[in-house]
């Protein structure tokens, strides 16, 4: 699996010839927009920064798409979406937390939460993560100090922080390491197996966008 940040709340993940993305922007969003063909997109608000389904067609491929909660299995990928809370863009809203199992990894995307009080039917459900995706900017979304309270909570064995710099607190990334303790080396992408993430707790992954 090849785990690749875009900015905002944007990831490509990529395992063999199948594709994802979650939470691209739209052509409406002041994000940059990325566009490449994915198979399946998947949108946890509707909000100009994070719905652009037409930035994920490309060509002859045209996605599915997943935008709220529910259960789904596509291309042998299951997807559950648990319905939070989020005042993104200042208006309160309905965020989907995304539990994706895919390449026997677990991995679960919290999209734009504002709280760490998140539903106990998601929490009962989100165990053993494998990799946590974080919004950590603040401004409708999670504070770095929350984020990373919630983050320890939940014990997954690597964490990726997201909504940060060009959306969120410039100096969120900073605090975050900060309140964790950690010096982190971004990386351009990252390419991971299950075994890799054997024995590893709450490891925080930077990933150049």
């Amino acid at each position: 699996m090849v785990i690749s940040y875009m900015g905002g709340e944007c990831f490509k993940i990529t395992q063999g010839n199948l594709t994802l993305s979650f939470n691209p922007p739209s052509k409406d969003s002041t994000l940059k927009a990325s566009k490449f063909g994915s198979d399946i997109v998947l949108v946890s608000l509707d909000h100009e920064d994070f719905n652009g389904v037409e930035n994920a067609s490309f060509g002859d491929r045209e996605p599915f798409v997943i935008s709220g909660p529910g259960e789904y299995e596509v291309k042998e990928v299951a997807v559950r979406g648990f319905g939070s809370q989020s005042n993104y863009g200042g208006s309160e809203g309905i965020n989907t937390i995304y539990s994706v199992a895919l390449e026997g990894m677990n991995l679960c995307f919290l999209g734009a939460l504002n709280t760490p009080d998140i539903p106990q039917a998601a929490k009962q459900e989100l165990d053993d993560i494998d990799i946590l995706f974080l919004p950590i900017g603040g401004e409708g979304v999670l504070d770095h100090a929350a984020a990373y309270k919630l983050a320890v909570s939940l014990e997954p064995k690597a964490i990726i922080p997201m909504h940060y710099g060009s959306i969120g607190n410039k100096d969120a990334l900073k605090l975050f390491l900060k309140e964790a303790g950690e010096e982190v080396k971004p990386i351009e992408k990252l390419t991971v197996k299950k075994k890799d993430l054997d024995g590893k707790e709450g490891e925080i992954i930077v990933l150049e966008s």
